[in-house]
């Protein structure tokens, strides 16, 4: 699909159900639509619904991008591409399902008061809403994995020419000292509609206060999912109850007064 000057990865799922409701998956700071692995398959099945997968200029197939990245990649991504891309696959109201950097962008995009698509409700697993030390380290050592070990070649069977730009477009901008200030939570309260978090309980690129600052901070309902172990990606190391989780999420959501509109 052709956003601006990119041309972006892009993979549906279900697209045969008939819903006005899509899911939309976005992807983590090092993912694209291969790194889902069967995930989108199984959720598009669990919640009848069809799903659109996409990755985000730099990564996996699409267009690549120039670097450094600026810090704000992820408003950038939220405020200016995301719109483009949900008005072009023409679903009357989506549910955004983000990993990681993917999840903070889809807070950033439920948060625009200018909006011009209807999102029914968020699904955040392993969200970041302001920088914290632990992130920072798991990051600096991501670098060292990259640059000493195999981490570089294993991204490559993802990314592809793409690899370079993928990974120091998002470690280059997290290991940079102005990206401690990084902050989401001021843009929370405009955040109205329903909303799933979550994260591993010893996740080793954010503790569980990134939750606790999402469940203070949005006005609409968020419950919350706590799963065992260290792992930064519940989609894969817990497919099945995250999926699961997900799926009896959304079947529970009331229908909002006004159909399609939740923000």
């Amino acid at each position: 699909m052709q956003i601006a000057d990119s041309e972006l990865e892009l993979l549906e799922f279900n697209a045969r159900a008939e819903s006005d409701v899509a899911l939309l998956l976005l992807h983590e700071g090092l993912g694209c639509v291969e790194l889902w692995r069967d995930f989108p398959l199984a959720l598009a099945e669990a919640c009848d619904l069809p799903l659109v997968a996409y990755s985000r200029a730099g990564y996996g197939s699409s267009s690549p991008v120039k670097l450094p990245r600026p810090l704000s990649y992820m408003h950038d991504e939220a405020r200016e591409v995301l719109p483009q891309l949900l008005a072009q696959l023409g679903h009357r109201e989506y549910v955004l399902v983000g990993h990681s950097d993917g999840a903070s962008i889809a807070l950033i995009h439920a948060a625009m008061k200018e909006q011009p698509q209807r999102i029914r409700a968020l699904v955040l697993m392993a969200p970041h809403v302001f920088c914290e030390e632990r992130s920072v380290k798991a990051i600096a050592s991501a670098r060292e994995a990259y640059l000493h070990g195999d981490l570089r070649a294993r991204l490559e069977r993802y990314h592809g020419a793409n690899v370079d730009c993928a990974f120091w477009g998002w470690n280059g901008a997290w290991l940079d000292p102005e990206f401690r200030r990084w902050d989401l939570t001021p843009l929370l309260p405009a955040v109205t509609c329903p909303t799933l978090a979550i994260q591993s309980q010893d996740d080793p690129y954010g503790t569980l206060a990134q939750l606790d600052a999402i469940a203070a901070g949005i006005s609409g309902e968020c419950q919350r999912l706590i799963l065992e172990g260290d792992d930064h990606a519940p989609q894969r190391t817990h497919r099945t109850r995250t999926v699961e989780a997900i799926s009896a999420f959304l079947k529970g959501l009331p229908s909002p007064p006004n159909p399609g509109l939740c923000s």
